[in-house]
Formats: C-alpha cells, sequence, structure tokens
C-alpha cells in the first residue's frame, strides 16, 4: 500500500475536482455540483484508506513521500503523517461532502453570473486540497506556501457568495469582511515568512542540509532544536518562535487576534463558515502543535504561561460575548472563539492529557460547530432573518429542526455524553495539573456556555408560534442527510473516543518528548503513600 503515494493522491483529487468542475458546461450547474460531491466522497475514501494503514505506535510519520523540490533552498516536496494529523485530515476529509450537501444552492443563490455554482464548489474543493497539503507537510516551507495561499480561495468564498446578495448593504459588508480576514491573515503570514526565513539562516549556518546548506525539513529541524544544535541565542529563538506563533494565533484565532472572525462567519454562507471555522482555523491549532513547540522549545516552555493566560481570557471574552448577541450567527461564531481558546490552552498546558484533549478538541470542535452553524443556517433560509427576536415557537412547527438545534447546542455546551465533553474535560484535567488557577478560571466557561446556548433555545424554539414563523417547513431529506451524520458523530464520539485516542496519544507523547517536558507529578498524594503492600 505504501508503494502508492497515497497523500499526494489525497489532495490531487479534491484539486482534479475543483479544475473538473470549473470547467462544466455553464448550463449545467448541477453536473458541476455532483462532479465536486463524488471527488469529496473520494477523498473521504482515500483518507479512510490512509487511516486504514495507519500503525499507531509504529513510528512517528508514517505515508512518507520525499521528493526533490528547489534543491537550491533545501526545500523538498515532504509529506507524512502522524496521528494528530490523520484525525484533522480525517475530520476535514469527512465533512466536506456534508458541506457541499449544505450548501447545495449556495452558488445559484449567489447570483454572480451562469458559472457560479461552478465557482463556489471548485474553491470549496480548492480549499480543501490546501488544508490536506498543510496537514501532511513535512516541509515547512512547503507548510507556509499553503499556509497563506488557502487565504485566496477563502477570500472569494466569504466575499462573493452570502445567503442575502439582493441587499446591496450586505454585499458592502462581505467585502469589508472578505478585506477584513485577508489583511489581518497576510499579515500574520508576512510575520511567520520573515521567521521562516530566519529559521532557515540557522539550518544553514549550521549546516544541517543534505549538502552542508540549509534545510525546511522540519523533522531535522526538530531533532536539531531538540539537541541545543541550532546555535543561536536565546532572545533569537524568541523572536522566530514569536513569529510562527503570531501567523497560529491569528489564523486559530487567539484572543486578541480574534477580530475578524465573527464578520467573516457571518458574512459568508453557512457552509463557507463552516470550512473557515471547522477546517481552516484548525490549521492555526494544529501549526502550533506540529512548528511551534517542536521547533522552538524552549521558547514554548518560557511563554507558554502567557499564552495560557491569553487562552483563560479568550475562553471567557468569547462566552461573555455570545450572550450579549442579538444576531444567530454571530452569538455561534463568538462560541467557537471560546473554543478555540480551550484547544490552546491544552496545546500550551504542556501534559499528555492537555495537548491529548486539546487535538480531540479540534476535531469535536469541527463536528459540534458544524451541526449547530448549518442547522441555523437551515433555519435561516426559511425565516430569511438572522435576527433571534424574529423567532419563536419554532419547535412547534419544525420539531426535527429544532431537535436537531437542541443536541447541537448541548454538544456546544459539552454535555456529558456528548463528543465535546470528553475534550473539554481532558484540557482542564490536564491544565489542572500544571495551571490551577488557569483551569479553574476556564471551567467557569461551562455555565457561560449553558446560559448562551440554553437561552438561545429558548428565545429561537419555544413560546408561543409567531405568525411569519407558522409556515416554516421541518427539514427535508437533504438536510437530514447532512444533519443526521453529525449528530450520530457527536454521539459515538461522546461515548467512545477510544479510536481517535489511540492515534493521538503517541504523537501527543512525542512532541512533549521534543519539548522536553514531563507530566508534572500530582501534588496531592495518595492516600496509600508511604504503607507497606500487605
Amino acid at each position: 500500500m505504501n508503494d502508492i503515494p497515497w497523500l499526494t493522491v489525497l489532495w490531487l483529487v479534491p484539486a482534479g475536482g475543483a479544475l473538473l468542475a470549473a470547467v462544466m458546461p455553464a448550463a449545467r450547474p448541477a453536473a458541476a455540483r455532483y462532479v465536486a460531491l463524488g471527488a469529496a466522497l473520494l477523498t473521504l475514501a482515500v483518507a479512510a484508506g490512509v487511516a486504514v494503514g495507519f500503525e499507531p505506535g509504529a513510528g512517528r510519520y508514517q505515508f512518507v513521500e520525499e521528493h526533490e523540490w528547489i534543491p537550491a533552498f533545501g526545500a523538498g516536496y515532504t509529506l507524512g503523517v502522524d496521528g494528530i494529523a490523520l484525525v484533522l485530515v480525517l475530520l476535514t476529509a469527512a465533512l466536506m461532502p456534508l458541506l457541499l450537501l449544505a450548501g447545495w444552492h449556495d452558488g445559484r443563490a449567489a447570483g454572480a453570473g451562469p458559472r457560479a455554482a461552478h465557482t463556489y464548489v471548485a474553491l470549496m474543493l480548492v480549499v480543501e486540497a490546501m488544508v490536506l497539503l498543510s496537514f501532511t507537510s513535512l516541509d515547512i516551507l512547503l507548510f507556509y506556501v499553503f499556509f497563506e495561499a488557502m487565504l485566496i480561495p477563502m477570500y472569494f468564498l466569504i466575499g462573493g457568495f452570502g445567503p442575502r446578495t439582493g441587499d446591496e448593504q450586505a454585499r458592502q459588508q462581505r467585502s469589508r469582511a472578505a478585506v477584513k480576514f485577508l489583511l489581518y491573515n497576510l499579515f500574520g503570514g508576512l510575520v511567520m515568512l520573515a521567521a521562516v526565513i530566519g529559521l532557515y539562516v540557522l539550518t544553514a549556518r549550521e549546516g544541517l542540509g543534505v549538502d552542508g546548506g540549509g534545510t525546511f525539513d522540519m523533522r531535522i529541524v526538530a531533532e536539531a532544536a531538540a539537541n541545543g544544535q541550532l546555535g543561536a541565542a536565546a532572545p533569537v529563538l524568541d523572536a522566530l518562535f514569536l513569529g510562527f506563533l503570531f501567523a497560529f494565533a491569528v489564523k486559530a484565532p487567539l484572543w486578541p487576534l480574534h477580530t475578524w472572525l465573527p464578520g467573516a462567519a457571518v458574512a459568508a454562507t453557512p457552509a463557507g463558515a463552516v470550512l473557515m471555522m471547522a477546517v481552516v482555523d484548525k490549521v492555526g491549532t494544529f501549526g502550533m502543535l506540529r512548528y511551534s513547540l517542536p521547533l522552538f522549545p524552549d521558547s514554548a516552555r518560557s511563554y507558554a504561561p502567557v499564552i495560557v493566560t491569553l487562552a483563560v481570557v479568550g475562553i471567557l471574552y468569547g462566552a461573555l460575548l455570545a450572550i450579549g448577541q442579538t444576531d444567530i450567527m454571530r452569538l455561534i461564531a463568538y462560541t467557537s472563539i471560546s473554543h478555540f481558546g480551550f484547544i490552546i490552552l491544552g496545546i500550551f498546558a504542556m501534559t499528555g492529557q492537555a495537548q491529548t484533549g486539546a487535538t480531540l478538541y479540534m476535531v469535536n470542535h469541527g463536528i459540534s460547530t458544524a451541526a449547530l452553524f448549518l442547522v441555523a443556517g437551515f433555519l435561516v433560509s426559511r425565516r430569511g432573518s438572522t435576527l433571534i427576536a424574529d423567532y419563536g415557537g419554532v419547535q412547534k412547527v419544525a420539531p426535527v429542526l429544532a431537535g436537531s438545534f437542541f443536541v447541537a447546542g448541548l454538544a456546544t455546551l459539552s454535555l456529558p455524553g456528548l463528543a465535546p465533553f470528553v475534550s473539554e474535560f481532558l484540557v482542564l484535567v490536564g491544565t489542572f495539573t500544571r495551571y490551577q488557577v488557569a483551569a479553574i478560571v476556564a471551567a467557569g466557561a461551562l455555565v457561560l456556555a449553558a446560559i448562551y446556548i440554553l437561552w438561545l433555545y429558548q428565545r429561537l424554539m419555544t413560546g408561543p408560534v409567531r405568525e411569519e414563523n407558522a409556515t416554516l417547513p421541518d427539514l427535508v431529506p437533504r438536510e437530514l442527510l447532512v444533519v443526521a451524520p453529525l449528530l450520530a458523530a457527536l454521539l459515538v464520539l461522546g461515548v467512545y473516543p477510544k479510536p481517535v485516542l489511540e492515534l493521538v496519544d503517541p504523537a501527543v507523547q512525542q512532541t512533549l518528548t521534543s519539548v522536553g517536558v514531563q507530566d508534572p507529578v500530582p501534588a496531592v498524594p495518595s492516600a496509600n503513600a508511604g504503607k507497606e503492600p500487605k
């Protein structure tokens, strides 16, 4: 099986599907959609095949492909996956068919000409291909190229397609949101580019490349960093670490670099917003685990308390602002800021439980956010308004829609028995062993989450039926086909997360080893400590 370049096939399938969908005849938008859906399903099949062939504990990076790319710079086309990358690849591949089904009519609604549907599905697949390349890249320069390149199709998805395209004011808002998204992330990428160049200079000075020059192979650089062979003063390494971290914190996003997210989430179609929040933004948190920690272990340990503090602020900030929102989509966007705070908290708590929980949280957040945002999008498409005040009594006229929204909402507030609870619990327990105060404060967000989700459900779904909502239809079969797998995944991972944890845990332990940290010894002694065994 390893004789076939499966990771190359993995990203080429959606890329080829995007090209084929784009060149379909203008008079056949449905054919373009079916081509895109077929490409997404084939990508999922390839990802599932990689998962079946992956052997936890058999070596950190598997399915490795190595080819020359720019030999003069020591850059290679080098791909490989560990357990962390694999679960995010599976998340991306599994969500894309559902997003294409959920946004089946989005291109047509955009009214951007006869080829709007072709453009829309092609952009979605291009983003998927670039994200998959980012997750599987083992070359720092290759990663950076696609880390930045994915901003272009996302910019057009945000600015060119949206739920209220007939409104001139809405078009202007989408344009502003798209520009803000692009400028924030481009600036973060430029800072990272300077750090990438600086890191390459260090590797060239030490002759870490194959020919005694520099290298972008992150495995070689991470090993040199762990052994203290980069030969740079601590302030230089700190500056490079902050350059990488800044770009990842913008994309994640980490407070206070989050301000582009709510506007972009509201401006995009629900499927486009989920692609951004559940998939693209995960590249930021993945980058923290894959690059920031192993490449700069000393700096990561030094700055961890500051980043943990920012993460806790983000957790509370996102939850508090969600409570005060009057727009459904903006409220859900602020919940994601809070959830990303939990993920980053788990990463920089630097314990096995916390980082395993953070990686599982990336997966669970993707599923729960997709479920909640897409069901909300189905509701908004029926009523034509995102204002919470325009709803009421929906559960009486659309009980399946209301029930789906309720389950997705309970998952968002991390109800035990649903997938996010396990990951949030692991993050908090793992954080408590090293940062007790941060864990206690972050746990307060659980109460805030209950407030914003239950209050939102109450205002939307309960009470008397407003006259404007009396004829709202329930979910149709296409929408049920989108929602059912997401709710099933939330239930299954809520009671049986073991398969994901078994993939993730070995990679997490290797990351902690490369950073040079160990799980702290529990501060509370066992009741049997010091006793002689009988």
